[in-house]
């Protein structure tokens, strides 16, 4: 009897050992992540990601989820831990994903491909740390490529760094250096102050900011008078400061606040960052002058292409949307539409004079605008970084697209020209190939 007792106690401890070890089991799965029929039963409901032309980009297979496109928009597409996303696109709107419904992008997957393999095959060319491009529909604001390099592949999300997996043309910020000249042009043209033959006196470098100014130079060899149509050019320094010398401070800094600068772009969810424009209290001569070059302001990529598509639209500052749906919905005229239009043959004048074998194609009308800007590092801009910028659009007469570029920390050829620009006119390419355009005869 007593034996007895003694294998009833210790089989009752063990089903108690085995009860408690259970608990203690469920417990960690509650904690550390859901069992695995619930992890695989909510990716399998999750809805699919896809693109304007149909090209499945995030789905749900046997309860994986799967990016089919591989590294195609990986930035934006962001990826998916156990049960919510984490990143991109799949945190942003992992509300209406995980209950089902399917997520249409603006995208055009052609055009994404092309400037993400224009990335791809520059930025190692010219030793440079990281790029971005962006490709913008004219009237509607519609993102129709958002590439990054390096690249980055959401079916192996574990494998990448934080910076690979960075989201750039929507949350690096950089000076957006010559760019500038053109939106600051077609503001001084608006407002009475310059026209496209309008002469200056152009000497190399010169003083801004009376006694105590400081001396800004060019870095282009150029006449000693040039209009405001060589100054564009030439992409003078010294002819800008002349062009904004009575501009005054509240109005031009009016002008880039309007063309989207220092504001947030009206993108629903996705995060983005925010340029800066310094403070009106500081606009003395040599900060309107420095200004009107895109040096002491920052701005994002997606705040660049916002901007120079003004010059596309006629004069109207579209948000840009991504998401087919939302977003697009601000809109305000920041210049009128004959002085856009004028903007935008200085521009073409400014690739078929000036840079056309690294920026133009022959029997298509591009337009547009380089930059090279010195990057700050330390509290002091460097001598050997820069980033290497490029603004532009086409067809020039009535665009259809707008394109911007920017490559960063390039240690070979790294001008805007030399590196920015043939990237422009590579997507470019690609772009006109996508509608079939025929070049136009005698050009």
């Amino acid at each position: 009897m007593e034996v007895k007792i003694r294998n009833r106690s210790a089989l009752m401890r063990f089903i108690a050992l085995a009860m408690f070890l259970t608990l203690v089991w469920a417990y960690a799965q509650l904690e550390w992540g859901a069992p695995q029929g619930v992890k695989r039963s909510v990716i399998q409901s999750r809805g699919s990601i896809v693109a304007a032309d149909g090209q499945v980009l995030a789905t749900s297979m046997n309860g994986k989820r799967v990016y089919p496109q591989g590294a195609l928009a990986g930035q934006l597409l962001g990826m998916m831990g156990d049960t919510e996303g984490l990143e991109g696109l799949e945190a942003a709107y992992n509300g209406p994903l995980a209950s089902g419904q399917t997520l249409k992008l603006t995208l055009n997957t052609q055009i994404q491909a092309a400037a993400e393999a224009a990335l791809a095959k520059a930025v190692p060319a010219h030793e440079a740390e990281y790029g971005s491009a962006l490709v913008i529909e004219t009237r509607t604001g519609r993102l129709l490529a958002a590439a990054t390099y390096p690249p980055f592949n959401p079916n192996e999300w574990r494998t990448f760094s934080d910076a690979d997996r960075r989201n750039r043309p929507f949350l690096d910020v950089f000076e957006p250096g010559s760019t500038i000249k053109a939106l600051v042009v077609a503001a001084a043209m608006n407002e009475g102050l310059t026209t496209p033959n309008t002469l200056y006196s152009t000497p190399m470098s010169r003083y801004v900011g009376g006694r105590w100014g400081s001396r800004i130079g060019d870095a282009v060899a150029h006449p000693a008078t040039l209009t405001t149509q060589g100054i564009l050019r030439y992409s003078s320094n010294v002819g800008m400061s002349h062009v904004v010398e009575h501009f005054k401070p509240e109005l031009m800094r009016g002008y880039l606040s309007q063309y989207g600068f220092g504001q947030d772009v009206a993108l629903p969810t996705l995060p983005t960052a925010t340029g800066k424009l310094q403070a009106l209290s500081r606009w003395n001569d040599l900060v309107r002058a420095t200004n009107a070059f895109g040096q002491g302001m920052s701005s994002t990529n997606l705040q660049l292409i916002s901007a120079f598509n003004v010059l596309a639209n006629d004069g109207q500052y579209v948000a840009p949307r991504l998401v087919e749906g939302a977003g697009g919905q601000d809109r305000r005229e920041v210049i009128r539409p004959e002085v856009a239009r004028t903007t935008r043959q200085l521009l073409l004048n400014v690739i078929n004079e000036g840079i056309f074998s690294q920026a133009g194609i022959k029997g298509y009308d591009l337009a547009g605008k380089t930059g090279t800007a010195q990057v700050v590092v330390d509290g002091r801009y460097s001598s050997t970084v820069y980033d290497s910028v490029f603004a532009g659009f086409l067809p020039a007469e009535a665009p259809r697209v707008t394109i911007t570029v920017m490559v960063h920390g390039a240690k070979k050829q790294h001008h805007g020209s030399q590196l920015a620009a043939p990237i422009f006119r590579e997507i470019s390419a690609q772009v006109l190939s996508s509608w079939g355009s025929a070049p136009q005869t005698g050009q």
